[in-house]
């Protein structure tokens, strides 16, 4: 039995994002390697290794996703520093990888015959993503995902984003639903499950990637699914 309402994050549950970052690193750091006279894989691991280390925490993370072509500019001019390298072409690096990236997403296999399924049922439906306005923006439109969803509620627009409480209340808000006539459904455990499931909405995880729950995972979702298709069986 389905719900009343469902909210949905973006990237990474209806759109394939994480998947083409590596690729697209490795082609950038290809392009540009000889020109920093060092093989590829070298400056590909070193801007790995920063980039682990700025998005490991929440503060940076959340300041990051809401200026991302600073923040890889940033990351990039560390692995530089890192390599000793002159500093020269690392913002045109990382202006290239956030181009390329962009273009690269794609929309997950059946993710949009799942979302009018809903939609032709009756279920109201919310968008919820992190993020700056322009380039999630950019994705709805691009993909022509608006047409579906009730409520559209982006971060850099709302000056708030998931985990805090107040995005679910604004998306029941909008919705006219209660949290238990509701599912949430998303790729991070933190943000898509356990946000939620606080304010006793059930949480569905997006485990896309097929990696399974972290070991001893305090977070425990109420269901886990490998692409919103699976909500639709």
């Amino acid at each position: 039995m389905y719900p009343k309402g469902i909210l949905f994050d973006l990237d990474d549950t209806i759109l394939s994002y994480s998947s083409v970052a590596d690729e697209t690193w490795r082609s950038v750091c290809g392009c540009y390697a000889a020109r920093c006279h060092l093989e590829a894989d070298v400056l590909f691991r070193a801007i790995q290794e920063i980039g682990d280390w700025f998005w490991s925490d929440k503060d940076r993370h959340r300041k990051g996703r809401n200026d991302l072509n600073n923040a890889r500019r940033f990351i990039v001019s560390l692995a530089f520093q890192k390599l000793k390298l002159d500093s020269v072409l690392a913002h045109p690096i990382a202006d290239a990888f956030s181009e390329q990236r962009e273009k690269a997403v794609t929309i997950f296999d059946n993710a949009r015959e799942t979302l009018e399924y809903f939609h032709g049922h009756g279920v109201l439906l919310a968008l919820m993503t992190n993020g700056e306005s322009h380039k999630q923006r950019h994705k709805i439109e691009r993909f022509d995902l608006g047409k579906y969803f009730r409520a559209v509620l982006i971060e850099g627009e709302m000056g708030f984003g998931k985990p805090d409480a107040a995005v679910y209340h604004r998306a029941l808000a909008e919705l006219g639903l209660h949290p238990q006539d509701v599912w949430a459904v998303g790729d991070n455990l933190e943000c898509d499950v356990e946000g939620p499931q606080k304010l006793g909405i059930h949480g569905i995880w997006n485990d896309f990637a097929r990696q399974g729950l972290p070991k001893n995972s305090p977070i425990i979702p109420d269901r886990i699914v490998h692409a919103i298709a699976d909500l639709t069986g």
